[in-house]
């Protein structure tokens, strides 16, 4: 079988297979030990760094999707990512009339499978130094590896930096990034 002709939901159920680590295999976020066993949501409101995000879930109704089964793959942006919007963005997005825009840009940072760093690296090494994935909102993401670093780039040429990876979570893993991803019709 042609590495490049698997899907990313087929490499990745292989890993979903892989054991579950201890918080103490785990990276800490934003100062907060982040625990195998719980999910994504139950990790990331202990996180210091994710506050702005937490909230943006909370206001877009998504908790009880990202408490879900999975598996997913959550491009978690920091504090600091959401600050770099232009004034008054974040402010404008929690408000309850944006509601569905909010959710899609959210759903920009979410990979519907269990994407590690070493699948990631494997894949745009497969396709010849980049690798295009779709989002559970519909956004395509372009995903590079060089010299020890992912970046996640997204539609309007946004450049994340993948700053902590593999953060594993019951239903998925985490992969902290310093910038906020848009889908092009939403910026």
């Amino acid at each position: 079988m042609n590495f490049r002709t698997l899907t990313l939901a087929a490499m990745l159920s292989v890993s979903a297979l892989s054991g579950a680590a201890f918080a103490q295999d785990n990276p800490e976020v934003g100062g907060a030990a982040m625990y195998a066993d719980k999910n994504i949501v139950e990790n990331a409101v202990n996180s210091a760094d994710h506050t702005t995000l937490v909230a943006a879930v909370q206001a877009a109704g998504l908790v009880e999707t990202l408490s879900g089964e999975g598996p997913f793959t959550v491009l978690a942006p920091v504090n600091a990512a959401f600050e770099a919007l232009p004034e008054g963005t974040v402010e404008t997005l929690l408000k309850p009339e944006n509601k569905e825009t909010l959710s899609t840009i959210l759903a920009c940072h979410v990979i519907p499978a269990k994407a590690l760093s070493t699948d990631i690296v494997g894949m745009v090494e497969a396709d010849g130094g980049e690798h295009k994935v779709e989002t559970v909102g519909g956004c395509e993401l372009t995903l590079k590896a060089e010299d020890g670093k992912v970046t996640v780039t997204d539609e309007n040429g946004t450049v994340a930096d993948v700053t902590i990876a593999d953060v594993i979570q019951s239903n998925g893993v985490i992969h902290v990034i310093d910038a906020v991803l848009t889908p092009k019709s939403a910026m």
